[in-house]
C-alpha cells in the first residue's frame, strides 16, 4: 500500500542546511492501523507532509498504491491528494456554515460529484460513526468528539487508499478520544480503511497494529502489538522512556 524508502528531507536557512529526515524506511499494508510517535523535532510532521505531497523531498521514494509520487507535477499531485488520500487534522478543519452531513460531502461537492452513491455513503458513515443524530446540526452545535468523527467521515467519502491523521485526538478528552479511535477501527473493519496516524498520545497509539518511533529524523524502533492493548501501552511507554534517555 504505502512504501517509504531512504527518505531524506532537509530545510535550508541562509547558508545552513538542517537535515530533518535521515533515511526513513517504512511501509503500511492495506487495512493496517499504524502510528508514528516521537519527541518534538523528530520529523513526524515533516514525514506526514512528504507523504501527503505538500512538501518536496531530496532523496528516496514514496510509493502509494503502486504509484511513485516523486517527480509528479502539481496537477498530478493534487489528483493523488484528492482521490487517494484522506486527511484528519487536530483542529477538525470543518466549515462552520455547513451542516455535519454537508461537511462530510465537501470533497464530493468540490468536484461536483455528489451523486446517489456519495449520498448513500455519507448516510452510511453518519450511522457507522454514531453521528447521524447530529447530521443537520452545524459544527458549533456539537461536541469536539462529534466534530472529529465528522472529520473522519469526511476523509472517507472519496474512499481513499490511505487516511493520514495528524494528532487526531490532540484536542479531545479521553472519552472523545476513544470515540475517534473507535471510528478508525470501524472504518477499517467495515470499509477496509488504512490509517497512518501521527500522535503524542500513547493511549491512542496502543490501539494500533504497529507503532513507529522516530528520533532525530530516523526510525528508532518499531513496536508490533502482540499483547492486549493495556500491556502494549505499558511496553510503548517503557520504550519511549528508553528513547528519551530516562531509563537505561
Amino acid at each position: 500500500m504505502l512504501y517509504v524508502k531512504n527518505l531524506h528531507k532537509s530545510y535550508k536557512t541562509g547558508n545552513k542546511c538542517y537535515p530533518v529526515l535521515k533515511g526513513i524506511d517504512l511501509s503500511v499494508a492495506q487495512r493496517e492501523f499504524v502510528a508514528v510517535m516521537g519527541p518534538s523535532g523528530s520529523g513526524k510532521s515533516t514525514l506526514l507532509n512528504c507523504i501527503s505531497c505538500y512538501i518536496p523531498f531530496e532523496e528516496g521514494t514514496i510509493t502509494l498504491g503502486g504509484q511513485e509520487l516523486k517527480g509528479m507535477n502539481e496537477d498530478a499531485l493534487a489528483k493523488v491528494r484528492n482521490e487517494k488520500l484522506g486527511f484528519v487534522f487536530q483542529d477538525f478543519m470543518l466549515l462552520d456554515g455547513l451542516t455535519v452531513r454537508e461537511n462530510i460531502l465537501v470533497p464530493r461537492i468540490i468536484h461536483g460529484a455528489v451523486d446517489s452513491k456519495a449520498e448513500s455513503l455519507a448516510d452510511e458513515l453518519l450511522t457507522l460513526f454514531g453521528i447521524n443524530h447530529v447530521a443537520n446540526k452545524y459544527p458549533a452545535e456539537i461536541s469536539g468528539g462529534e466534530r472529529q468523527r465528522t472529520a473522519v467521515a469526511r476523509s472517507l467519502i472519496n474512499q481513499p487508499l490511505l487516511i493520514l491523521a495528524d494528532e487526531p485526538t490532540g484536542n479531545l478528552d479521553s472519552k472523545s478520544s476513544r470515540a475517534v479511535i473507535d471510528s478508525f477501527e470501524n472504518a477499517r473493519q467495515h470499509l477496509d480503511a488504512t490509517i497512518f496516524m501521527v500522535t503524542h498520545d500513547s493511549f491512542a497509539a496502543s490501539f494500533c497494529d504497529r507503532v513507529i518511533l522516530l528520533k532525530d529524523g530516523a526510525v528508532y524502533d518499531t513496536l508490533e502489538k502482540v499483547e492486549n492493548r493495556s500491556d502494549f501501552q505499558d511496553r510503548l511507554l517503557t520504550k519511549i522512556k528508553e528513547m528519551s534517555g530516562d531509563i537505561e
